[in-house]
């Protein structure tokens, strides 16, 4: 998005003729009446009138990261907002800062990439407005080696890879901890724990920390590796193999996220998406196809 900067230029009124100052104040008037009337026009706009307009038909953009979310929206949730008279455009970024940013600046009307701590945690971080309206089915983090069957097999010293962000890196702890392989302090705030907060680890395990999108091709020099959901299917990781799947609390499923004024309201992108996603249509298309047969449902979901 493109920035202007006003400058503030100070000029003494002295140095200005009548005539000039005449002609100035009837252009300064013509910008505020200008101003006035895109003010106006404007005011009455919906969401999804100012998406972009493409062929006579409103295109939503939609963000999302590499891995399974950007298929579920154009195999379950564009169908119905087709059918409503909306065609979707999926953008695939390569980062998780990327598509929060684009849609903070309306480069994109909405993403599905990220849970609602992670969402959460980067808007107060990032000080963007961004908010989510409904979370989706959902993978949670799998355990994975190239060495190990069973996480009863790690032995004393093993290298054990973690995501390096910190709402992840805290969620593999909790994982490791439900696994039986640490204890964490119980005195410390869960979603930010970090290796520093292990109380116990038995088999004096190491614990390397790195970009999630990494640790798949890690695994050759760790004994085992936790990896998001997203970053192993797009690993190409085989879920059947993994030596643990998360049960994923809620704040850990993915959402929509949209700008804050697009949350609700008629018209809203929001209150359109979240629209779709509760839709008889959506629960078909993820319940008929078996990839997603192991993905958590949300608990509005199991409510229906």
């Amino acid at each position: 998005m493109k920035k202007i900067t006003w400058k503030n230029n100070t000029v003494k009124r002295n140095t200005f003729k009548k005539g000039v100052l005449k002609k100035n104040r009837l252009a300064a008037a013509g910008v505020i009446l200008a101003m006035a009337l895109l003010a106006a026009g404007c005011a009455g706009e919906t969401g999804v009138q100012k998406a972009e307009e493409r062929d006579g038909q409103t295109t939503l953009k939609i963000g999302v990261c590499a891995g399974p979310y950007g298929d579920m929206f154009t195999k379950a949730v564009a169908p119905y907002l087709e059918e409503k008279g909306y065609k979707t455009e999926i953008v695939e970024f390569t980062d998780y800062v990327q598509p929060d940013m684009a849609l903070a600046e309306g480069e994109i009307d909405a993403n599905l990439m990220q849970h609602q701590a992670y969402l959460d945690q980067f808007a107060k971080d990032n000080q963007v407005d961004i908010v989510s309206v409904i979370n989706v089915p959902t993978l949670g983090m799998g355990i994975f080696s190239d060495t190990r069957s069973e996480l009863s097999e790690l032995n004393e010293g093993d290298r054990v890879a973690l995501p390096a962000d910190a709402v992840n890196l805290a969620r593999a702890l909790r994982f490791l901890r439900d696994c039986g392989v640490i204890s964490i302090s119980n005195d410390i705030d869960e979603t930010k724990a970090g290796t520093a907060d292990i109380l116990e680890n038995p088999k004096k395990l190491e614990f390397v920390t790195m970009d999630a999108a990494q640790i798949s091709r890690s695994l050759d020099s760790v004994a085992i590796g936790l990896i998001p959901g997203n970053y192993a299917i797009a690993a190409g990781m085989d879920y059947r193999k993994a030596l643990a799947v998360e049960r994923l609390q809620e704040e850990m499923k993915n959402v929509i996220a949209v700008r804050a004024d697009e949350k609700e309201g008629e018209g809203s992108i929001g209150s359109l998406l979240k629209e779709a996603v509760e839709s008889d249509a959506f629960s078909r298309a993820i319940t008929e196809d078996s990839f997603y047969d192991g993905f958590d449902r949300p608990q509005w979901w199991e409510e229906k």
